[in-house]
């Protein structure tokens, strides 16, 4: 447990994933909040308790959860709470506490329909599967409200709703304008680049209506620059203080990644899959769908400053630089 000031506490919590522990907040205001919820494991709900009895409180005392974005290492303890009566975030987030399984069965179809369009072979797509041990790890339980960009947390009006994107497409920050404080969720990580992950389309959109990350998570770290940020409380690692430079140092990143991809098509046409290969020659094969997450944000960066174009060819998609750039 850490106190940051008078009015926001950190506790730190185990997960079983390779991203380790994650960092969960109490937040006093006129309510008192959880900001984010860790996973559901008896490890973390004991940690839980135990750093939450040094701040003075109990889990009864907790009146309102709120939730930065789905991923199950920030959703998984919120049916701990017999008090709470709101539970807050972006409306994407209540797909997957609800266990929505008409979304779930589009999440499954756009990765298998996507990917294959992208020549990644059969026998890799079981490794896109949504992984029921995965959901395990998420509280169940139903948003009482939703908050985006702009918005007042609720009992907490010192504290402005940033969109940030790109990691998740539920992502929310949350922003104290008196100091700088950014409560970031998973949007900048000191320790680790946080990658931009694909996710579908909305149910009812065509697959090209799918979001594109890796630019909205562009954008807003460049939003970020532009608020002026002075502390990042990050969902794992380290205090981000002073961001500028590390927002600076993964923006370089990204361009120095896509510059290699775009090398990658001065022999012609690729799939994404064989962009994938060349790219993540010792990762690819068990991490697919990290890997080509991150083969598809480079793709769609170039891609978005004209500098490559795709079509579909024999049925599949390809990309090829554009002639003359």
């Amino acid at each position: 447990m850490k106190v940051i000031d008078k009015t926001i506490s950190q506790i730190t919590l185990p997960t079983p994933f390779a991203v380790g522990d994650v960092h969960v907040y109490i937040l006093e205001g006129e309510l008192l909040s959880l900001i984010d919820a860790g996973v559901k494991t008896k490890e973390a709900w004991e940690a839980f308790q135990i750093q939450l009895k040094e701040i003075g409180y109990g889990p009864n005392d907790i009146e309102q959860i709120i939730l930065t974005h789905h991923h199950p290492d920030h959703i998984g303890l919120i049916e701990q709470f017999p008090r709470v009566q709101h539970i807050i975030a972006h409306h994407q987030v209540n797909r997957w506490i609800t266990r929505d399984t008409a979304y779930f069965k589009h999440y499954r179809q756009f990765f298998k329909q996507y990917f294959t369009l992208s020549g990644v072979p059969e026998d890799l797509l079981a490794g896109l599967e949504l992984q029921e041990s995965t959901l395990a790890f998420i509280g169940e339980g139903e948003l009482t409200n939703t908050i985006d960009d702009g918005d007042i947390l609720p009992g907490h009006q010192e504290w402005t709703v940033i969109e940030t994107k790109g990691h998740a497409q539920s992502h929310l920050s949350f922003l104290r304008q008196q100091d700088q404080i950014l409560l970031g969720g998973d949007h900048l990580l000191k320790h680790i680049s946080s990658n931009p992950l694909m996710e579908p389309q909305e149910v009812g959109q065509s697959i090209d209506q799918r979001p594109k990350p890796m630019l909205q998570y562009r954008r807003n770290l460049e939003k970020c620059m532009e608020l002026g940020i002075e502390n990042v409380l990050p969902g794992h690692g380290k205090v981000v203080r002073h961001p500028i430079s590390l927002i600076q140092e993964r923006l370089k990143k990204h361009e120095e990644r896509a510059e290699k991809v775009y090398h990658l098509l001065d022999n012609g046409e690729k799939t994404p899959y064989q962009v994938c290969m060349e790219l993540f020659p010792k990762q690819f094969q068990s991490q697919i769908d990290l890997t080509m997450s991150v083969t598809f944000g480079q793709l769609d960066y170039l891609e978005d400053q004209a500098r490559i174009y795709k079509t579909v060819k024999d049925g599949h998609l390809v990309y090829a630089k554009t002639v003359n750039w």
